[in-house]
């Protein structure tokens, strides 16, 4: 372990210099208030509309749902969410707990769950996708190999440099959107119960099993799952990395994935066998706030397993490719 250390602060200083790290965080400093901007006028307009009647607006939202069942223009698969947001509705109109309080808190929480499919996954990538391939490419990694060092022990300083700098964007995006939020919204919140819960089936929900939670551990359970699926997918960057030269390929596919991600998983609901593709997997906070999953039978426990295979594949072929490959050719 002693001999791994230096070589992992080396990795470290390495993703330091490409100034990488310094742009995802300029990123969400830029991002995060223009989404704080777009959420206080949306607040303020509803707050004009109902009258500061949190209730009145949420009884609002039921009826405009429960009004668009009706319409032949909406899919069905459409229609099976709007019944099931209607139902989670209603459940916090019968328990008098406003789900969209304003604070912070909120829409730290709120900006996370949108985040975790798609934006969150491409500034982990921003950070893996270059991590082998970029010194491929620079000629840098003959000098790295030519040293008394074994070949995992290089590999594995990258990988464990990258979980590193993950975790570290994944705290980054609670903390800056949480300080940046708190501006408009007040940094008061934590306390606010949060229900989860829901069970799914079909169009109706299992309300036996919901339980209210302060948003505080929301949160917690909530960063938990966000930080597996960045490392799931920041194992597959790094898998590509080095099974690809080029930084620019690697990063192409990589992006193509995840895009493709985000158009299968609003149109998967018939091809259920993509629900053993990684990216359909990736927004599991939906499970805790109860939003149907993309493919019916799909759980929170098998899309994290499915998530774990395709971790630990990618770790597999890293090392068995980077091991025996003719990297210095």
């Amino acid at each position: 372990m002693t001999s791994l250390m230096p070589l992992i602060r080396n990795e470290c200083l390495k993703i330091i210099k490409k100034k990488r790290f310094y742009i995802i965080l300029l990123i969400l400093v830029v991002l995060v208030p223009m989404f704080t901007y777009a959420q206080m006028r949306i607040a303020d307009r509803n707050k004009d509309k109902f009258n500061s009647d949190w209730r009145l607006e949420i009884q609002q939202q039921i009826t405009d749902n429960q009004n668009s069942l009706g319409s032949d223009r909406i899919p069905e698969e459409w229609k099976s969410y709007r019944k099931i947001f209607v139902q989670q509705l209603q459940y916090y109109l019968d328990h008098d707990v406003n789900p969209n309080e304003p604070s912070g808190v909120t829409f730290t929480r709120e900006f996370l769950d949108n985040s975790v499919s798609l934006f969150i996954p491409l500034l982990i990538m921003a950070v893996a996708s270059d991590l082998v391939s970029g010194e491929r490419t620079t000629g840098t990694i003959k000098m790295l190999l030519t040293r008394p060092v074994k070949r995992w022990k290089v590999l594995f300083s990258k990988m464990a440099a990258l979980l590193m700098f993950v975790s570290l964007i994944v705290l980054a995006a609670f903390v800056i959107s949480y300080l940046i939020s708190g501006l408009a919204f007040g940094y008061k919140g934590f306390n606010v119960p949060v229900f989860t819960g829901f069970q799914l089936n079909g169009d109706t929900v299992d309300m036996s099993s919901v339980h209210a939670v302060p948003q505080w551990k929301y949160l917690l359970m909530q960063g938990g799952l966000i930080w597996f699926v960045s490392v799931v997918v920041a194992l597959l960057a790094f898998m590509v990395s080095v099974l690809v030269r080029s930084t620019a390929a690697s990063i192409v596919v990589m992006m193509a994935a995840l895009i493709a991600g985000t158009i299968l998983t609003n149109m998967a609901s018939a091809w259920t066998t993509a629900k053993y593709l990684f990216m359909v997997n990736l927004g599991l906070t939906g499970y805790l706030a109860g939003s149907p999953a993309p493919i019916e039978g799909m759980t929170l426990s098998f899309s994290m397993g499915v998530l774990a295979v395709w971790g630990i594949l990618s770790v597999i072929i890293s090392f068995a490719v980077f091991t025996k490959r003719d990297i210095l050719n």
